[in-house]
């Protein structure tokens, strides 16, 4: 007998389609009947059955990497914003460092700012839709397939993405895996529930990323956060989803993650704090209590973390975002795109977050951040001041000739890793003498537990 109507549905899907799959492979390998030398060539022969999926695509995040926002705090007028232009404090902007960072683009070529993005054959279809797990990218190629790839045989046993298709960029941002994000690593592929309670119930990303003409749904405050298309677990769990009118209740100001993600990083450790400053010595490190190096000539020195218990911030659903010349207070913390949000704001719900704080550079004169060329850049001569001037030529900004560093912090929203109902945070985990929440940081007088500290 079958334990659940979930899994004779779950089933039922795959006896349907079957025969579907099979004859769409048998199509693909119909169609693609030579060996190919060149990617491009592959979306060519896409194109002429698929004919407006370059079009869609181009239309897509993934593949401009900018898009338009309105209502940035701080900036009147709209900014074109996107992973192509923003900072971060890992590897810290993309500009002049195009071959190394553009590696994971869903594109090909992009080396430098001549690449055609109206050019339909450079849209990478294999990335997202090889289902032999052969596909990979060079890690400095500019979104180029590795030679070892056989673009003929991908070609011809191509699917709908899988979770494997979508980690191969998103498990790997920062340079390794989970260094970005901390909730997002290769145990997602086939995790038991208490990993992840939702992968390890048979859903897809696509469950939540719901995706049509190849517009794929939310945002990540990476980026920049704002109000539409974003993506909530009521949509699928409803407001009030407990048996318990107390713990509905508390969905008002607290969001499910807070509770339903106690920790995230839960096998692989992610990187939380890159110092920038220590970089280009001759000099070693041992490795932390992870096996993971604490210091590297090429990029400093690290701090990494494992089941790590997030930060809790009031959210809105939106946040700020330090822009290209922004200046602000050396001796202050920079941060790169703080949650919005607060107490009384009727929009606001607490929110868990991954901190991730570093050092990097910033022209000490005119007190804004540095766009350093790193990739052929301080990579290869290790000058600060070499790699400042030639990474601040790339944004046509005015570099002073001296620099220093700055601490920063940036702002990763926690929404994988989720745990079974069993493992959700307790009263006491949050009220009482071990308390996980800094009361006082959020805004009222104490412990919510005690009548006399509620707001």
């Amino acid at each position: 007998m079958f334990k659940s109507l979930h899994t004779i549905l779950l089933i039922a899907v795959v006896v349907l389609t079957m025969p579907l799959l099979l004859r769409s492979q048998s199509m693909h390998q119909e169609v693609f009947q030579q060996p190919y030398d060149d990617p491009r060539q592959v979306t060519a022969m896409c194109l002429e059955c698929h004919d407006t999926a370059a079009e869609e695509i181009m239309q897509n995040i993934h593949w401009t990497w900018v898009k338009t926002i309105q209502d940035i705090p701080g900036h009147e007028n709209a900014q074109k914003v996107g992973k192509k232009n923003l900072f971060n404090n890992f590897c810290i902007n993309v500009k002049s460092n195009w071959p190394r960072c553009t590696s994971c683009h869903i594109g090909y070529g992009w080396k430098d700012e001549s690449f055609d993005f109206e050019d339909e054959n450079n849209v990478d279809c294999l990335v997202c839709h090889d289902n032999t797990a052969t596909y990979k990218k060079t890690p400095t190629g500019a979104g180029m397939p590795a030679d070892t790839v056989n673009l003929q045989y991908v070609a011809q046993n191509v699917g709908n993405p899988t979770r494997e298709n979508c980690g191969k960029c998103h498990f790997f941002g920062g340079g390794g895996e989970n260094v970005k994000h901390g909730d997002l690593d290769l145990g997602l592929i086939k995790p038991e529930r208490d990993y992840d309670v939702h992968m390890g119930s048979g859903m897809v990303c696509q469950d939540c990323h719901i995706t049509e003409a190849h517009q794929i749904k939310g945002q990540s405050m990476a980026v920049y956060a704002s109000s539409g298309d974003r993506i909530l677990c009521t949509d699928c769990h409803g407001n009030e989803p407990h048996n318990s009118e107390l713990i509905n209740g508390h969905g008002e100001k607290v969001s499910c993650q807070t509770c339903h993600i106690p920790q995230f990083a839960k096998d692989q450790p992610t990187k939380m704090y890159w110092d920038w400053s220590t970089a280009g010595k001759d000099s070693s490190a041992p490795k932390d209590q992870y096996g993971k190096m604490t210091y590297h000539k090429k990029k400093g020195s690290f701090k990494w973390g494992k089941n790590v218990e997030p930060e809790y911030y009031w959210y809105d659903g939106t946040s700020q975002r330090y822009l290209l010349g922004d200046t602000f207070k050396p001796d202050e913390v920079v941060s790169l795109n703080h949650p919005n949000g607060q107490l009384r704001d009727d929009q606001s719900k607490l929110v868990p977050f991954k901190v991730h704080r570093g050092k990097q550079i910033y022209d000490d004169q005119n007190n804004y951040l540095i766009v350093p060329k790193l990739y052929g850049g301080f990579w290869k001569h290790y000058d600060w001041a070499k790699a400042a001037e030639e990474g601040m030529e790339s944004v046509d900004l005015e570099y002073s000739g001296s620099y220093a560093f700055v601490e920063t912090e940036m702002f990763w929203k926690v929404n994988h890793m989720v745990s079974p109902k069993e493992q959700a945070l307790k009263c006491n985990d949050c009220h009482g003498m071990d308390s996980r929440m800094d009361w006082k940081a959020l805004g009222y007088q104490g412990d919510q537990m005690y009548p006399k500290n509620r707001e």
